[in-house]
């Protein structure tokens, strides 16, 4: 398979790859950090202040509209949540003050912490939690599926709300502290907006309070301290425990060109990279003042997702074809981002590897790369040439270079692909849209994303395989009954061998509708000046409590 994987990506290096994402990203001159820090100067200790890089730029402050995870970066910073999870990925409350259950696990009853307020000043109610509760119930299987077990949701006073379940759903409090599908809680009026529909209010009730007028859509995004929020007395440990606040502001400053965010790090213009690229990454390691971290030790799963509404996707067969394709050539899509030796490497087993789920059943097929059994699925599908819409997210470069890999490799089995260019953010907004290209410009049938391994191992919480037929999943909308009573199956196992029977069965029927496909397993780094911060914590997303500025 190695040699494979080179032979055929002949011409398509990662140097040349790095050349492409150079030309389509564009390139940001140091003096514009400088410049963008000048005109919002803040008249306070630069010691208080925390200068960041993220990955890319926000556009989506919804974070129970999308997925995507600088979005739910930001809901860590400006909501709260009822529980959470810690790095054992066990779930333990945070809002939430007392929790307890009837012994027939029908009834639970929650009661808030004192001292809970939104931005505006006004109390947290247990309304409030109730009206986001069903909002973002909307939008996730888990969630969904806790639901339509419900009988009631409601709030009995101002602190308290009571579920009743119709019929037990064990998982109750690890779909709550749910660390992918977050229930962040929001004022009553904001939750009630349609689930499908973005918000645009920015109040929480989170340590942070996004600063309105200091935002530059594009360039930068500010946060400063909640004065009233009352964090936990325990310690913390992933995203549980006490929020401490140690600094007044959080800057977030959008810089595209990775090798621009490696001289500011280096230069001391910012603190904190969350997303470091491979080859930035082994120049940082020589600096003494930078410290290379790894937040998720699960790492995470490369994926190429097909609209399974549109042809030819909506054919399993075409869908089979890019899952052969993708899974025999992991390596090269691994090569192609830098995410080798400790950063990455290649796994069969969707249900991620070094997971309780990890399973090689039915992967003998991606052992050999077979070009001529994956055209002869393509044709199986029903693909007759017409185009393929391929979105490339130029700002996400490992994301754009698995984009160009996979336009190379369709490429050369005939595939006509219409690689189309844009920024991540625009991204996230096209691909709601079910509509075939040739009957919408924004319409879609591929893009390549990335998931956390913690999400992708557990087949409930893992959102693109839910294969609902209500059209209201995860973008792709795959609908499958089967899949879909096999989970249910896998929910009400009561034993580790009936889970890992479920699983087996769980596995073929993935492969046999293939709704997705994964490039492999990676270990995305942070970077940081250790002689300014510590305290630097987080998991899947990076969080701002708990770090102290140290110096300046």
């Amino acid at each position: 398979m190695k040699s494979q994987s080179r032979q055929r990506t002949s011409g398509l290096t990662r140097r040349s790859l790095i050349r492409a994402g150079a030309g389509t990203a564009g390139l940001i001159a140091m003096p514009a950090i400088l410049r963008l820090s000048a005109r919002n100067a803040f008249a306070a200790d630069p010691k208080s202040i925390v200068k960041v890089a993220p990955e890319v730029d926000l556009k989506v402050f919804d974070p129970i509209w999308t997925t995507a995870t600088i979005s739910s970066t930001y809901g860590y910073l400006v909501y709260d949540t009822l529980f959470s999870v810690n790095m054992k990925l066990e779930p333990k409350p945070q809002m939430v003050e007392r929790y307890d259950a009837d012994d027939d696990g029908l009834t639970h009853r929650f009661m808030l912490r004192d001292g809970l307020k939104w931005h505006d000043g006004s109390a947290v109610t247990a309304k409030d939690c109730v009206a986001s509760i069903r909002r973002w119930a909307a939008r996730f299987g888990e969630a969904k599926i806790m639901m339509e077990r419900t009988a009631s949701l409601d709030a009995t006073d101002d602190k308290t709300f009571v579920l009743k379940l119709k019929e037990p759903f064990g998982p109750v409090l690890q779909t709550l502290g749910n660390p992918i599908q977050i229930a962040f809680m929001m004022p009553q009026k904001v939750a009630e907006t349609d689930p499908f529909t973005q918000i645009t209010s920015k109040i929480g009730s989170g340590p942070f309070i996004f600063v309105e007028e200091e935002w530059q859509p594009g360039a930068r995004v500010v946060f400063r301290k909640n004065p009233d929020y009352k964090p936990r007395s325990e310690p913390c440990d992933g995203y549980t425990g006490g929020k401490v606040v140690h600094v007044e502001r959080v800057e977030w400053t959008v810089i595209p060109d990775a090798a621009v965010q490696t001289a500011a790090l280096t230069t001391g213009e910012l603190d904190y990279l969350t997303n470091p690229v491979a080859d930035q990454v082994r120049q940082m390691r020589s600096d003494p003042n930078i410290t290379i971290g790894i937040l998720d030790p699960l790492g995470w799963q490369f994926h190429i997702r097909m609209n399974s509404l549109n042809p030819p996707f909506n054919n399993a067969k075409a869908r089979q074809a890019v899952q052969m394709l993708v899974e025999s050539r992991q390596e090269a899509y691994l090569s192609a981002t830098g995410q080798t030796g400790d950063l990455g490497k290649v796994c069969l087993a969707p249900f991620v590897c070094g997971s309780p789920n990890e399973l090689m059943t039915g992967t003998d097929k991606f052992q050999k790369y077979e070009p001529e059994k994956i055209k002869a699925l393509f044709k199986e599908g029903g693909y007759n040439g017409e185009p393929i819409v391929l979105m490339d997210p130029t700002d996400q470069q490992n994301l754009h270079f698995l984009a160009l890999v996979l336009n190379e490799h369709l490429k050369e089995l005939g595939i006509n692909v219409d690689l189309q260019s844009m920024d991540w953010a625009s991204l996230v907004g096209r691909r709601s849209i079910k509509a075939p290209p040739s009957q919408d410009r924004g319409g879609w049938n591929i893009f390549p994303t990335a998931w956390p391994s913690s999400a992708m191992m557990d087949p409930i919480i893992n959102a693109p395989i839910d294969s609902s037929c209500d059209g209201k999943n995860w973008f792709g909308w795959p609908c499958d009954e089967a899949m879909q009573k096999l989970r249910l199956d896998y929910l009400a196992a009561r034993s580790a061998d009936d889970r890992k029977k479920v699983m087996e069965q769980i596995q073929l029927r993935f492969f046999e509708e293939a709704p997705y496909a994964y490039a492999g397993q990676y270990f995305p780094p942070i970077a940081y000046r250790k002689d300014r911060l510590k305290g630097v914590i987080g998991m899947v997303s990076p969080v701002f409590w708990n770090l102290e500025k140290i110096s300046a």
